[in-house]
C-alpha cells in the first residue's frame, strides 16, 4: 500500500508541476510579452533574446538548461532534478505552443498586462513549488550555491537576479517598461507567497507518532534538520511517547509531511509560525 500512495502522490506532483507550466507559459504569452515585459529568473533572460533577437524563448530556455540539469543530476537530489527536468522540457514546450495566443488580447493598457501576468505567473510557479518542483534556470543555479555556500538564502539570490534583469530592462527597453516589469514581479512574488503559505518563513513542527526514530532519522538524513525529543504520556492510553520537535523552512514544508505521511498514516502533526530564528542553518532576520 505504501509503494501505491507514493505512486499516487508522485503522479499528482507532476500533473500539477504540468499544470502550473501551462499557466506560466499562458501568462507570459497572453499578458507579459504583449506587452514588452519580463518575467524573473531565466525566462526573463530569454525573453530578453525574444525580444531582441526574435528567437521564441521557450527554444532558449530547453537549451540554457541542458548544462545546468547536467550538473545538477551530480550534486542535487533526483526527485529535485527529475521534477526540475519536467517542469522545464513542459514549460518550454508550453510556450513554444502558446506562442500565437500573444495577440489575443488587445488592450492599451500596460498596467493591466502586468496585474493579470503577475497574478497567473505567481499561481502557477507556486504550484510548481508546492509540489517539490521548478522550471530549472535560476533554481537550479540559487541551489547549487546554496550547496556550496550554506549561509545564502536562497530568496536573497533569487531577489538579486531579479535585480539585475530590471536593471537591463531599464537599460534596453527604458525605464517604463522596467518599472512594469517591477510590478509584475511585485505581483508575481505576492501571489506565489498565497499559494504556498509564506514565502521564506520557517515552521515549527510537533510531531506524536509511534514511530518517532524512525521519522526523525529521515528528517536528519534527507532534510538535514535537527529534531528534539519532548517526552510526555498520553492522557488516554497512559503510554510513554517520544515527541518530535524540529524547525524547518517553508520550502521543506512538503517533504517532511510526505516523510511522516509514508512512515505513519496515524501521526498527529502541528505546524506553526516561527516568527524568528537565530542558530545554526536559520540566517536571523535583520
Amino acid at each position: 500500500m505504501k509503494n501505491l500512495k507514493f505512486t499516487k502522490d508522485k503522479l499528482i506532483d507532476i500533473c500539477c508541476i504540468l499544470l502550473g507550466s501551462f499557466l506560466a507559459a499562458i501568462s507570459i504569452n497572453m499578458f507579459l510579452t504583449h506587452a514588452k515585459l519580463l518575467s524573473g529568473g531565466l525566462s526573463g533572460v530569454c525573453l530578453i533574446f525574444q525580444y531582441l533577437f526574435k528567437v521564441q524563448a521557450g527554444y532558449l530556455i530547453f537549451l540554457f538548461n541542458l548544462p545546468l540539469f547536467l550538473i545538477s543530476a551530480k550534486k542535487i537530489n533526483r526527485r529535485f532534478t527529475m521534477y526540475s527536468a519536467i517542469g522545464t522540457l513542459s514549460f518550454s514546450i508550453f510556450l513554444i505552443l502558446t506562442h500565437p495566443i500573444a495577440n489575443i488580447l488587445n488592450i492599451n493598457d500596460k498596467l493591466l498586462y502586468c496585474l493579470y501576468g503577475g497574478v497567473v505567473n505567481g499561481f502557477a510557479f507556486g504550484l510548481i513549488f508546492s509540489h517539490h518542483g521548478s522550471t530549472g534556470g535560476f533554481d537550479i543555479v540559487s541551489m547549487l550555491i546554496k550547496l556550496r555556500y550554506p549561509q545564502y538564502d536562497i530568496a536573497k539570490i533569487s531577489f538579486a537576479s531579479n535585480t539585475v534583469i530590471v536593471a537591463i530592462s531599464a537599460i534596453i527597453f527604458g525605464l517604463p517598461t522596467a518599472l512594469y516589469t517591477l510590478i509584475a514581479m511585485y505581483v508575481t512574488s505576492f501571489v506565489f507567497d498565497k499559494v504556498v503559505k509564506g514565502f521564506n518563513q520557517s515552521k515549527s513542527v510537533i510531531i506524536i507518532t509511534d514511530f518517532p526514530e524512525e521519522i526523525s532519522s529521515v528528517i536528519m538524513k534527507e532534510l538535514n534538520r535537527g529534531v528534539t525529543y519532548f517526552y510526555g504520556e498520553g492522557v488516554y492510553k497512559k503510554e510513554d511517547k517520544k515527541i518530535l520537535f524540529c524547525i524547518v523552512p517553508l520550502s521543506q514544508l512538503p517533504e517532511l509531511k510526505q516523510v511522516v505521511r509514508e512512515i505513519d498514516k496515524t501521526s498527529f502533526i502541528t505546524i506553526s509560525d516561527v516568527s524568528e530564528i537565530q542558530g545554526k542553518g536559520f540566517v536571523p532576520s535583520l
